[in-house]
C-alpha cells in the first residue's frame, strides 16, 4: 500500500497509509484536527546504497541461515598463526 504524506500548519507532516487512488487532497490532522493539504512526493528516488544493501541482505540470510565458523575471528593486529603439519617441526621453537 502507498503511503502518503500531509502537512498540518501547526504539527508539520505526518503519513497515512492508503489503497491507492483512494488518497485525498487534504485530510484532518490527528493532532489539532486542521486541515492538513497532501504533500506530493516522487516515488523511489532514494535508493539504498549498494554496501548497506548487501550488509543489510547479509543479515537477513544469517537469520535464517548461520554461517559456520572453524573458529573466532583473530584480534585486529595479532599475527596470524601458523600450522605445520610435519610433527617433526611442530617441537622446534616459535618466536
Amino acid at each position: 500500500m502507498p503511503v502518503y504524506q500531509y502537512r498540518c500548519a501547526e504539527h508539520g507532516v505526518f503519513e497515512v497509509t492508503l489503497a491507492m487512488g483512494v488518497a485525498a487532497a487534504w485530510r484532518r490532522c490527528a493532532g489539532c484536527n486542521a486541515e492538513a493539504r497532501r504533500v506530493f512526493t516522487p516515488p523511489l528516488l532514494s535508493r539504498t546504497p549498494t554496501a548497506a544493501a548487501a550488509a543489510i541482505e547479509h543479515a537477513e540470510k544469517s537469520r535464517f541461515e548461520p554461517e559456520v565458523v572453524a573458529a573466532p575471528a583473530p584480534r585486529p593486529g595479532a599475527r596470524a598463526s601458523r600450522t605445520v603439519s610435519n610433527p617433526l617441526l611442530q617441537r622446534l621453537p616459535r618466536p
